[in-house]
């Protein structure tokens, strides 16, 4: 009853972040698109910048961008900051349900030898750090010189570090959730402690009778056009636990950037203002395709084997029963999920789930060697060739 109460706290936490993720980012995006949608009004009213006329949910609506004048502040305004808030709430806290508190995720042998307190300080203060270093950056004279080319230039080398750094210590899942989570880190803390203040501080300014100071609002936007280029980006990073083909090799961190480049591409074509920001698609399709090519597992197992070759079940048995039953039984012994059942429902308990399961086997064990988790259970190659040997045969039962 416990696993199985804790396994819906774990859905419902998942399912929070993700309704909240949606709200942040949906109405974020409404609004860039909007700034590049408005038009001059016709014919022109004083205060107002641009205007919009939509139409949903058979509704026709006008939209106005104005400049309040002093004492010109309505009676209701609304905000959009609890969204990112939430997202970023659940977020942490799956972080620490999932890499802190489990024993399964965190580390990986084969990547780094450091103990799980270093790791969770790594984690811990790269969230902290990331964000300090990327905001005094950007309030430094390097965010206005050049047009940000500087700071831009200086933000991407840092970025480069960071999830290069996460790559060669965590476990390759942990490591892209950590970078994810710094980014969500510094959108969240945009929002909460650069733009909303500026906000604020023209809204107090204009209830106060005097003229707002709006270029503390294109300050603002800065930060609000940041956050849009890294969404695409942290969007890929809260799917990519069920990809491991995407983290699980030596050059991780490379692929992990080039969907950076590929999301932020996409992210330029939708919203970049003018014709000319479609070309940003030709280096994001080229990014996705190095990508892909280097996410692609070359297994040494795939070619058909000589009857000979071909391994007993008897003997691919005693591999999966030592080192996969620990956790994928439907009574683990493995105390990491105890009561809760066999991870994502995957049990080797007859010899006819095996076979079944052969595909998934290949793709884990053999291909991208992400199972078992962090190789707790010390698979060897050898094992894992005889895995491969015995799939490519057919996985037969004799």
């Amino acid at each position: 009853m416990v696993g199985h109460l804790g396994d819906w706290a774990n859905l419902l936490l998942r399912w929070t972040h993700f309704i909240a993720g949606i709200a942040w980012i949906g109405s974020s995006f409404y609004f860039i698109w909007l700034d590049r949608a408005l038009t001059a009004p016709t014919p022109p009213r004083a205060g107002v910048e641009g205007e919009l006329w939509m139409v949903h949910s058979g509704g026709f609506y006008q939209t106005e961008k104005r400049r309040p004048g002093p004492g010109e502040m309505p009676a209701v305004l609304h905000w959009f900051k609890w969204e990112a808030l939430f997202t970023w709430i659940t977020g942490i806290a799956l972080l620490v349900l999932i890499y802190y508190l489990s024993q399964a995720y965190l580390l990986d042998p084969a990547v780094a030898t450091i103990g799980r307190g270093t790791a969770t300080a790594f984690g811990i203060g790269l969230l902290v750090v990331g964000w300090v270093v990327y905001d005094l950056l950007w309030r430094s004279p390097l965010a206005t010189t050049a047009d940000g080319v500087i700071a831009t230039t200086v933000s991407l080398v840092l970025l480069t570090a960071v999830t290069v750094a996460a790559c060669r210590l965590l476990s390759g899942r942990a490591a892209f959730m950590h970078v994810g989570a710094l980014l969500g880190t510094v959108m969240v803390a945009n929002v909460w402690m650069r733009i909303l203040p500026a906000q604020q501080a023209m809204i107090d300014a204009t209830t106060a009778g005097r003229p707002a100071d709006f270029t503390m609002g294109e300050r603002a936007k800065q930060r609000s056009v940041h956050n849009s280029y890294m969404t695409f980006p942290l969007l890929f990073i809260m799917l990519s636990n069920h990809y491991p083909a995407t983290y699980a090799g030596s050059a991780n961190w490379l692929v992990l950037l080039l969907l950076f480049v590929a999301g932020g591409a996409v992210r330029h074509a939708m919203i970049g203002r003018g014709s000319s920001a479609r070309w940003a698609l030709i280096p994001g399709a080229a990014a996705l395709a190095g990508a892909i090519f280097l996410s692609t597992p070359r297994a040494a197992g795939t070619t058909s084997p000589t009857a000979d070759g071909v391994p007993s079940f008897v003997t691919v048995r005693a591999v999966v029963v030592q080192r996969c039953l620990p956790c994928h039984s439907r009574f683990p012994s493995d105390n990491t999920f105890g009561a809760a059942g066999p991870p994502a429902g995957v049990a080797f308990d007859t010899p006819e789930s095996i076979a079944a399961l052969a595909p998934r086997i290949l793709v884990r064990a053999v291909d991208t060697q992400t199972m078992p988790l962090g190789n707790k259970t010390g698979m060897t190659a050898e094992e894992r060739a005889l895995l491969a040997r015995w799939i490519a045969a057919g996985a037969p039962l004799r």
